[in-house]
């Protein structure tokens, strides 16, 4: 493998795993003030989605697919627990 396509394929590597990393982070966006419990879990689902792409970088992202799932998990996680603080908002009248 020549230098200059060596040097593309870490570009790409690089752009690709950060891209991923980046649209698929999970959003703190439970008022802590209203909530502070679901803020509370909405936080550490975001603690954990960080851990777990730590431990795909660790291990070269080979984990037959196990970390993706549980980080779509913990995404769906985040969504759910902001449903719920909607949902405590329209019962609170």
């Amino acid at each position: 493998m020549t230098k200059r396509s060596l040097i593309a394929s870490a570009v790409v590597a690089v752009l690709l795993s950060g891209g991923a990393v980046l649209a698929q982070l999970p959003k703190d966006n439970v008022s802590e003030r209203r909530h502070p419990n679901l803020a509370a879990a909405q936080r550490l689902s975001t603690q954990a989605y960080e851990k777990i792409v730590e431990a795909q970088k660790a291990n070269e992202w080979d984990m037959q697919g196990h970390a993706q799932k549980a980080k779509e998990l913990l995404d769906q996680v985040n969504r759910e627990l902001k449903e719920a603080a909607e949902a405590a908002n329209k019962n609170a009248k």
